[in-house]
């Protein structure tokens, strides 16, 4: 009579091959458990991409506002910086490049820009520059800050005449405004806007005296 030949394996032959399945099983379970555990750590980089690029598109736009020296009503940024119109840009266009947007730098912003206090937001836009920054425009003149300018509340660019021809304040109208102005009172508000600080002076010779 045949015996199954589990019945003939010896005690330590038996307990080897209970041993080895066991581990077998372990191996098998802790596989598993690696395979869950790598998917789930790989879905983390594409969460923090998502979170990113939503960060990304949330750019702060520029705010367009007014404020008043001596009776006069003028734009400044969100932050109270005042900002000028070129006499020598037509038809909506920049001229304003190189050595002169270092002296002048255009107002630029990240998303449309929006109006406050006196300045209209059916004037506001903006025009594409080389570089593809978008510069704000105000009843279809682009906008400059003067990097002679210490802050808010300070106007000394009015009535220049760099880089041949006359700068000037903004009216809420859109006209330019030829009175003498050189500091006002900034009024309170939000503005998220910023202005770039000031360079050194250009050289007279290359037509870039802030006179």
């Amino acid at each position: 009579m045949r015996f199954p030949i589990v019945n003939r394996m010896s005690s330590p032959a038996r307990l080897a091959a209970g041993v080895g399945g066991a581990v077998g099983v372990a191996v098998l379970a802790a596989a598993c458990s690696s395979g869950t555990s790598s998917s789930t750590g790989a879905a983390a980089p594409a969460s923090s991409a998502a979170s990113g690029a939503s960060s990304a598109a949330s750019g702060s736009a520029m705010v367009i506002k007014t404020a008043s020296s001596s009776g006069t009503t003028f734009l400044t940024d969100g932050s109270g910086r005042a900002v000028y119109l070129w006499a020598k840009d037509t038809g909506g266009a920049s001229t304003c490049s190189g050595a002169c947007a270092g002296a002048w730098p255009p107002v630029t912003t990240t998303g449309s820009p929006s109006a406050s206090g006196s300045a209209k937001a059916s004037d506001l836009g903006t025009i594409t520059r080389s570089d593809g920054a978008k510069q704000v425009t105000y009843d279809g003149h682009p906008l400059y800050y003067f990097a002679g300018d210490s802050g808010p509340g300070t106007a000394s660019g009015q009535g220049s005449d760099n880089f041949g021809a006359k700068w000037w304040l903004v009216a809420p109208s859109g006209t330019d405004v030829t009175g003498a102005v050189s500091s006002f009172t900034v009024s309170s508000g939000s503005g998220a806007s910023t202005a770039p600080s000031a360079p050194a002076p250009a050289s007279s010779s290359a037509g870039g005296g802030w006179s």
